[in-house]
């Protein structure tokens, strides 16, 4: 990614120059209106790297004033507005990326996260379901459409797009620092539960390790079922390892 840096630091430093210091006049940042639409993305791409939304969301801005019709420019304009909490400003500005391009899945994808983030699950999912169908290898989008069932309990649905999420991406699930331009959610709610459904999908993988790890992560968020692991068939395996009954007793006989 192209950055473009206006931050200029100047220093005054004189070398035996006694009472005539040299003086440097400031130099000014250019304004966003002398630069090209490729100088303010970057620009903006940049500030968003650096956390500071405000000053993203005024470069893209000035790039669009430029480019009107610009979809990625409205759905990177969305992404700094969703980080400072502004739902409105974001979908409509995901609205218009995915107005001038139908098939930009990603706005697409975005449009589904604000509704998930209103804890509209129903239409998230239908709007995670229309990214997967114009990209169907984007794991990110298989993670975001598996929240959405799981707000829904629908959990073997959930489960199933899990499942395709490790399939393309064997750190889909565990990769917290996802920095793609896609807005990549997670479920706040009933995290214990949805821990001992990861654990679920990574037992049915064979993954032993990153299944009792969300088993202990369940534990401790406090999950209520946790003697299932006895009883579910996806454990059969994991029941093998002696780690699991530091984790859960197993029953009384």
């Amino acid at each position: 990614m192209r950055h473009l840096i206006f931050k200029v630091l100047v220093v005054a430093v004189a070398f035996g120059l006694g009472e005539h210091a040299l003086s440097v006049e400031p130099v000014q940042k250019p304004s966003t209106e002398s630069m090209t639409v490729a100088q303010l993305e970057a620009a903006g791409d940049l500030a968003r790297s650096q956390k500071d939304y405000a000053e993203a969301i005024k470069f893209f801005d000035a790039a669009l004033r430029k480019e009107p019709k610009n979809a990625v420019l409205y759905n990177k304009l969305g992404l700094a507005e969703l980080k400072t909490d502004d739902l409105t400003a974001a979908r409509i500005d995901f609205q218009k990326a995915a107005k001038h391009n139908s098939k930009y899945s990603d706005a697409i994808n975005n449009l589904g996260a604000i509704s998930y983030l209103q804890k509209n699950y129903g239409a998230a999912a239908k709007q995670f379901k229309k990214a997967v169908a114009l990209n169907e290898t984007r794991a990110v989008f298989h993670v975001n459409l598996g929240a959405a069932w799981f707000g829904q309990k629908k959990l073997e649905r959930a489960i199933a797009e899990y499942a395709r999420a490790l399939e393309l991406d064997p750190d889909a699930l565990t990769n917290s620092a996802n920095a793609g331009i896609a807005a990549q959610i997670a479920s706040p709610e009933e995290r214990a539960k949805y821990q001992y459904m990861l654990a679920k999908i990574y037992a049915k993988r064979g993954n032993t390790e990153e299944c009792l790890r969300c088993l202990k992560i369940a534990k401790e968020q406090g999950y209520k079922d946790m003697q299932n692991v006895y009883k579910d068939e996806e454990f059969t395996n994991v029941r093998k390892d002696s780690r699991l009954t530091e984790i859960v007793p197993p029953p009384a006989k």
